[in-house]
């Protein structure tokens, strides 16, 4: 166990020795999500606003409104290439020649054409603010007007105009609505506000997953702290990052590590506990076993009654400190899992009438009131006979030694949610109450470990009108 504990010992100084920087903190990553979302916000806004011009000038030009005008520029290609098809052509084939493509190619459109005398042959249809004769100023109106207002107008030379002018020019106007594209100041409104919406989105989610990571992280270390490796510990944790929930893992480690090492030197004083209790209770048998004997011949002698008195009095301290010794083995034995029982079903009833029947001479010399109620039928409990003779034993021994003063004894049966409880109650001064004879609380201690051994419930009441011991069987 000892060689994983100092690898993490290992683990935790090489890798984990610059945690506190605040480079390798939440706040710090944290931080650095904002900061970044704030110097994107001016570079993703504008092009966005670029995207979406290039989207709107490729769905205009894809999926223009009039088909016979695909855009201002290919009309007026259209335009001048028509013009210099007419070089050489009469006055009557140029007016001819309008008529079909203004039928065929330029529908719903405004055309007319001037000589070169400035005199206006052809409208189609016909435009009052057409005049019949153009003088120079006329002419340079009408084309300083075309180019800021009114419909999308083209002036070509009829003939190209590269080497004359002598046919004239003819004039296309076509309403501007045939090229734009509506943009509504709705439709650039929820534009932004999706933009808007998406940026937060993004934000929102980009912080959920920094916040879920940290969830995950707490989550396993909670599942940590709740299971149970096979030394009866809480398990390690692996350490990912050098931040504020690294350093708590690490910590948590090095609880572990700690509670471990506790462990294992509560365990080395333990053995090392039961084995001078061993130790001792066998060196002091054999000089006891000679007082005794030594004792026995001072029996045989003439004493006087004081003397006689004394040897009584030893001898019964001599009983006590064997029964010490007894109870100190035994609960050695039962704290090391070395004492054997044998639960097997016995009627407990006869058990006890026959420990009290031992005990009713030591009674009656103290002048106690006996106090015995038991059932006639018998009760069946899966135990350990000569344990529960043992633990039957060290509670009528308490009795004697601590509470003789109430010189009362009560032994019955009590139902207890429907089962049969066994009942053992002094009116001694209580527990709480120093005695004259009061121990380290051995005896008490060994009852515990029996009944905990024979599957025994003990529960104990106790106050300044007496003490109530009761067990009652789990199974």
């Amino acid at each position: 166990m000892n060689g994983p504990r100092n690898g993490w010992r290992r683990l935790r100084s090489s890798g984990l020795g610059q945690g506190g920087r605040f480079g390798s903190s939440l706040l710090f990553r944290y931080l650095l999500i904002i900061v970044v979302a704030m110097l994107l916000l001016p570079i993703v806004l504008p092009a966005t606003v670029l995207i979406y011009s290039m989207l709107s000038n490729w769905e205009t030009n894809s999926t223009p409104k009039n088909p016979h005008y695909p855009s201002t520029t290919g009309t007026e290609s259209s335009w001048h290439r028509e013009a210099i098809a007419l070089k050489g052509n009469t006055p009557e084939q140029i007016s001819a020649h309008l008529r079909k493509i203004q039928r065929d190619m330029f529908p719903d459109s405004q055309i007319f054409w001037v000589d070169a005398t400035g005199k206006t042959r052809l409208e189609l249809p016909t435009q009052p603010d057409i005049p019949n004769q153009w003088s120079a100023g006329q002419a340079i109106a009408f084309m300083k007007q075309a180019s800021y207002e009114g419909p999308f107008t083209v002036v070509a030379f009829i003939g190209g105009g590269k080497e004359d002018v002598n046919q004239g020019y003819m004039v296309l106007k076509v309403p501007r609505s045939f090229f734009e594209q509506q943009h509504t100041d709705s439709s650039i409104f929820m534009y932004y506000l999706f933009f808007i919406v998406l940026m937060l989105t993004g934000f929102i989610f980009v912080s959920l997953l920094f916040f879920v990571g940290i969830r995950r992280r707490l989550v396993r270390l909670q599942a940590a702290m709740s299971q149970r490796g096979e030394d009866g510990l809480p398990i390690l944790v692996t350490t990912e990052r050098p931040d504020e929930i690294g350093k708590l893992e690490e910590a948590f480690n090095q609880m572990v590590e700690q509670l471990a090492d506790s462990r294992g030197r509560e365990r080395q004083e333990e053995e090392l506990r039961k084995r001078l209790v061993a130790d001792l209770s066998h060196d002091i048998r054999t000089p006891l076993t000679v007082v005794r004997s030594h004792l026995y011949t001072l029996e045989t002698e003439n004493l006087s009654v004081k003397g006689r008195h004394s040897i009584m009095l030893m001898e019964n301290k001599l009983k006590d400190l064997g029964s010490l010794i007894d109870n100190l083995l035994t609960y050695n034995l039962l704290s090391s899992g070395k004492y054997t029982l044998r639960n097997e079903p016995r009627d407990i009833l006869r058990l006890v009438r026959e420990c009290a029947a031992s005990w009713y001479p030591v009674w009656e010399k103290e002048g106690f009131e006996v106090d015995i109620d038991l059932p006639e039928h018998s009760i069946v409990w899966k135990v350990d006979e000569q344990g529960f003779r043992r633990l039957l034993d060290n509670l009528l021994q308490n009795v004697v030694r601590h509470a003789a003063s109430g010189h009362y004894i009560g032994i019955h049966i009590q139902e207890h949610h429907g089962k049969s409880a066994l009942v053992i109650a002094d009116k001694g001064p209580g527990m709480e109450r120093q005695s004259s004879e009061k121990g380290a609380g051995i005896g008490l201690a060994i009852t515990e470990l029996l009944a905990r051994e024979m599957n025994l419930e003990r529960d104990i009441v106790s106050s300044s009108a007496g003490t109530q011991i009761r067990f009652l069987n789990k199974t």
